[in-house]
């Protein structure tokens, strides 16, 4: 049998306050939804017998709109080509009470015909499921860390193939802490030896952490932190045993390289960073970019030339100034000065990334980013006109 594994593709995703100028949609998002559909199909291409999926199909627990019909349409896609799904709650889009609907559920319920190809294990309760000679050993993420073990110990093997799919950080990466809602550590001997594959999500580098486990990574980079990781998917034979990468569509993420501001004037800077994008022409077209500012000193930093800086930021996704102060050694990320830093559109990115209910999180937003914040920074000004 021969499967493909995927993971955290975050359907839903948005970011960098760009906009779709056709759909009106934020532009990461838009992007993501695009890239996604395109690699299943590149995925049907191939031809595998299953296609699996290890967690966090959806960024929310409540999604979008959008995100629920761009699954929906890729599992329909999959359903005319005969390749079953099977998936399983990732800590992002896990529901986390009894009460509370799955995001599956719609899938299930209103996959239509399509959905009788979909086999999905949420609401914390494992789920075996077997295709041809293989059994595949669903288990999602737990809401408590012993859910697990408790899971793994009522596992029955099969006397063919046995295929664990889990999301969660295996203890070998512990380190690796995403520091994330819902965050477990799965216990090194659930990955067992026994399984002919184990397909992980959750940790976003295409990594292998055992003989038979790998995390396939995730389909995008979802920050800049992951910027030298692998992304795409893995090709696995359960005959041979053999994994290949596969390389999937997604938003490029690169870097413009690195600039020795030592000695150099804010105008030097500047040129410097437009050289650096005039090198990669070709590449910054709605790409997310970042180029390392080393050794600058923080008043040549707030000197800089934003304006100078703006086509680049209107021809890339996202541009990232990462800077290593010669003054202050801690590795920043900077974008504007801060005199000219929208704190109102700063707090919604942090409280989106907060994965509140949709709710919530527009009384969070209206409440801390339009009522108090923009008090504060009103009073602050009036401040500053009368110290004046």
């Amino acid at each position: 049998m021969k499967i493909v594994h995927l993971a955290d593709t975050h359907l839903g995703l948005a970011a960098f306050n760009r906009v779709d100028p056709e759909t009106g949609m934020n532009l990461r998002e838009q992007l993501i939804y695009d890239n996604f559909l395109a690699a299943i199909d590149r995925i049907i291409a191939m031809r595998p017998d299953v296609f699996v999926h290890a967690g966090d199909l959806f960024h929310q627990v409540k999604p979008k709109t959008r995100a629920y019909t761009t699954a929906l349409d890729a599992l329909s896609r999959l359903h005319d080509a005969g390749i079953p799904m099977l998936v399983v709650a990732g800590n992002h889009s896990m529901a986390k009470t009894r009460y509370t609907a799955s995001p599956f559920e719609v899938l299930e319920r209103g996959g239509g015909y399509a959905a009788t190809d979909l086999y999905v294990a949420h609401h914390n309760r494992y789920r075996r499921v077997e295709l041809g000679d293989t059994v595949f050993h669903l288990i999602p993420n737990m809401l408590e860390v012993e859910g697990y073990r408790r899971a793994f110990e009522g596992i029955e093997f099969s006397g063919g193939k046995n295929v664990l799919v889990t999301h969660g950080l295996a203890s070998i990466l512990s380190d690796k802490r995403l520091h994330t809602v819902a965050e477990h550590e799965l216990d090194a001997t659930i990955l067992s030896d026994r399984f002919d594959y184990i397909a992980l999500g959750h940790y976003h580098n295409q990594v292998q952490v055992a003989d038979n486990a790998w995390y396939s990574g995730s389909l995008e980079h979802c920050n800049y932190g992951e910027i030298a990781e692998e992304k795409g998917g893995l090709a696995v034979n359960l005959a041979s045993g053999e994994v290949e990468h596969i390389d999937l569509p997604r938003t490029p993420m690169f870097s413009l390289g690195r600039i020795n501001c030592d000695g150099l004037s804010a105008r030097e800077v500047v040129d410097g960073i437009l050289d650096a994008a005039d090198n990669h022409e070709q590449k910054i077209h709605h790409a997310i970019c970042q180029v390392t500012l080393d050794g600058i000193r923080r008043d040549t930093l707030r000197a800089l030339d934003q304006k100078a800086l703006q086509d680049i930021r209107n021809r890339a996704l996202d541009l990232k100034l990462q800077v290593l102060a010669v003054d202050d050694p801690s590795r920043i990320f900077y974008e504007d000065s801060l005199v000219g830093i929208d704190y109102v559109a700063e707090f919604e990115r942090f409280v989106e990334k907060e994965h509140l209910a949709p709710g919530d999180e527009e009384f969070v937003k209206k409440t801390g980013g339009t009522e108090v914040l923009r008090s504060v920074i009103a009073h602050h000004k009036e401040g500053e006109r009368a110290a004046e």
